[in-house]
């Protein structure tokens, strides 16, 4: 592997950047995010680790623009054409509301009615045509739409997925007038049946296309012109790369692209370390990420739902974001209670110590108040704000509501984010049927490992698994990422009624497209490997489970037993009477790439006990405590940490609570063993 590897991901407050020198040596950069466009952090990035880009092999790019762009709905003007009679199936979606009591809360679709167009076409169930495409009305349809400043264009018939001839004759007679290649199919983005979930992945990809096309046009270019002469791999959310020519066929990939670069790298650490199955917990500037891994395999969902009637149906990692990262803005409501989040004070003007004109307080606020922080330590602080000032303005924003001093208020915030957390980590664990004392907590993001020990003993958690670098963890799996692509194809058939044949056809072909398009992107691989998953459900019922099966050699018997165990496993419930149903069947290819040795990231010192380099008073639950400050280039394998303790490093800060013991290991991981209260 000849050349520099370079991770880099943006983050909602610094854009993190890994590079793996052809020598060996890794170098680190974090720079601010630049919102208006993501690229001049990643060219900043870049530049400060002095690197030229054309030594540089690899570039794998983690970016949030697709998602950024669905929440703030800054997205392009996009049209549809659809089967006559169900221009309304975007809106009318599925029996829910906004809010789950009362007649209140909107909903605004992706794209409005004036925008959703009809044509004469309609395909049974079966794929067999009813009513043939009126070829005129698709022409007329799109000139319409051109006409009304749409940008992107949305081809969404009945039962496409079942047979698409009418979709592809569509965009056929589409593109000979639409003035660019935003023309998505909708069962070339999902080929399974439920058509409101199909149209609105399609609208997704429809509408953020245009924008990150621009968005990478432009990025590509910048690298070129710097002397980079190779792919640029871009991270879906499925936890796989792909190279940018392709990424914005299928722009609704991206979606979620930044969380599931940290999962993949604490997959890849976990298992190097002997904790296959870890919670992540990710705490950046602005949200907080958590997500499972089993027995060293990220838990992959295709049952995201963005925000309310927005679900996006392709394979993402399972990844549940709230608001509540260091730059999470605390306030006292109307009613008197103290609220953490959604809302962040982001890179500008950030939280009031980085001095940028902040006035409202933040959880990475409270952390320095508390002694958490090193207040000489903080990254990219413009005017440097007293902790006597910064105290003043949480007893005046905060305390004074409450009836608290200061420092209770800063307590206050601490324990309010602390729950809302715990929160998260539960949703993905009890919730789910997992309990959390049989995993380890993978702690990372710039602000994660402040928190995590107190989250872990919440949750009854006996490990901490604490990465060498943890606030630049998603950018290293960007580095460890493989090539990936998703298929998926509905059958739903009752299991004693299926084509076994069928099945394996299926399967086969999921593989060889697959194959080809791995092969087609021209990215050197070691080895294909292939996961296959089947959605199930019993006779009547609406909920799926999704089930791993070997492979397309999978017989009727193993269908069975594999989702009645499963089903066993999540309900405590056998249902014999009722016959189990294949919905859909799901396959992974996955491209594995060669990866660079992460060993030299660790980057710690000399053997035997660490010595503290200096001690300062830190709150705790237990009240303010004398605490000893160790650096993490100072805690070389085996070293013993006891709490109460802080480990401070460049790119995060990590809290050791009383009680608590730490060890670090031969590949500059952190391991805290989480007791009682101390």
């Amino acid at each position: 592997m000849a050349g520099h590897i370079i991770g880099v991901d943006v983050g909602g407050t610094f854009t993190d950047l890994v590079l793996m020198g052809a020598d060996g040596q890794p170098r680190i950069a974090k720079v601010p995010s630049t919102p208006e466009n993501q690229a001049f952090g990643v060219l900043a990035a870049i530049a400060e680790t002095g690197a030229s880009l054309a030594d540089v092999a690899t570039i794998v790019h983690g970016t949030t623009v697709t998602t950024n762009a669905l929440l703030e709905r800054k997205l392009a003007k996009v049209g549809l054409i659809t089967t006559r009679g169900f221009r309304d199936v975007l809106e009318l979606g599925r029996r829910t509301r906004p809010q789950a009591y009362g007649l209140k809360g909107q909903f605004v679709p992706l794209i409005p009615r004036e925008l959703r167009m009809e044509v004469d076409e309609r395909m049974d169930a079966d794929g067999e045509i009813l009513t043939p495409l009126e070829t005129e009305d698709v022409h007329t349809a799109c000139k319409f739409l051109l006409a009304r400043g749409c940008e992107a264009l949305v081809i969404h018939f009945l039962h496409a997925y079942r047979n698409p001839v009418h979709e592809n004759r569509a965009a056929e007679i589409a593109a000979e007038i639409w003035p660019n290649g935003f023309i998505t199919r909708g069962h070339a983005i999902l080929s399974e049946y439920r058509e409101y979930e199909r149209g609105v992945t399609a609208a997704v990809n429809a509408s953020v296309q245009p924008l990150l096309h621009a968005y990478i046009n432009r990025l590509t270019d910048e690298l070129a012109d710097k002397g980079y002469r190779h792919d640029l791999l871009v991270m879906q959310g499925n936890g796989g790369t792909v190279t940018a020519g392709l990424v914005p066929d299928h722009a609704v990939n991206t979606v979620m692209s930044g969380p599931a670069s940290g999962v993949m790298a604490a997959a890849h650490t976990g298992a190097a370390a002997g904790y296959p199955n870890l919670m992540t917990y990710d705490m950046g500037g602005t949200s907080c990420d958590v997500g499972l891994i089993r027995h060293g395999i990220p838990q992959v969902s295709s049952e995201l739902e963005l925000e309310y009637a927005m679900p996006i149906h392709v394979p993402m990692v399972d990844v549940h974001t709230i608001g509540a990262g260091g730059g999470s803005i605390a306030r006292v409501d109307e009613a008197g209670l103290l609220r953490v989040g959604p809302e962040s004070a982001g890179a500008m003007p950030g939280p009031i110590c980085y001095g940028r004109g902040g006035t409202s307080p933040t959880i990475t606020d409270a952390n320095l108040a508390l002694g958490r922080l090193n207040p000489e330590a903080l990254l990219s602080v413009d005017n440097p704000v007293t902790l006597e000032d910064l105290r003043a303005a949480i007893g005046e924003t905060i305390g004074a509501p409450l009836g608290l001093d200061a420092e209770s208020a800063a307590a206050a915030i601490i324990q309010i984010a602390n729950a809302r957390m715990a929160g998260a980590l539960r949703m993905v664990s009890l919730a789910r049927g997992h309990d959390p004392r049989d995993f380890a907590l993978f702690a990372f993001g710039g602000a994660g490992p402040l928190h995590a020990v107190a989250l872990a003993r919440e949750l009854g958690i006996p490990k901490v698994l604490i990465p060498a670098r943890p606030g630049i963890t998603n950018a290293i799996g960007c580095v460890v990422a493989d090539l990936r692509h998703d298929y998926v194809n509905t059958i739903n058939m009752p299991v004693d009624v299926l084509d076994m044949d069928e099945v394996k056809r299926l399967v086969g072909d999921q593989m060889a497209k697959g194959r080809e398009t791995i092969e087609a992107e021209g990215i050197e691989v070691e080895d294909l490997r292939y996961v296959h998953d089947a959605d199930m459900q019993f006779q009547g019922q609406s909920h799926i489970m999704t089930v791993p099966i070997p492979g397309p050699e999978v017989t009727r018997e193993e269908l069975r037993a594999l989702f009645e165990k499963a089903y066993w496993e999540r309900f405590a419930v056998e249902l014999p009477e009722i016959r189990p149903v294949l919905v859909n069947l799901h396959t992974a290819v996955i491209g594995k790439r060669a990866h660079a040795d992460l060993s030299a990231l660790a980057a710690t010192g000399g053997d035997g006990a660490p010595q503290a380099m200096a001690a300062r008073r830190v709150w705790f639950t237990q009240g303010w405590l004398d605490t000893p400050i160790y650096r993490r280039s100072d805690v070389g394998p085996g070293a013993l940490i006891d709490g109460p303790a802080i480990v401070e490093q460049m790119d995060t800060t990590i809290v050791i609570e009383p009680g608590c013991a730490a060890e670090a290991d031969d590949m500059g991981n952190l391991m805290v063993s989480v007791g009682g209260e101390g």
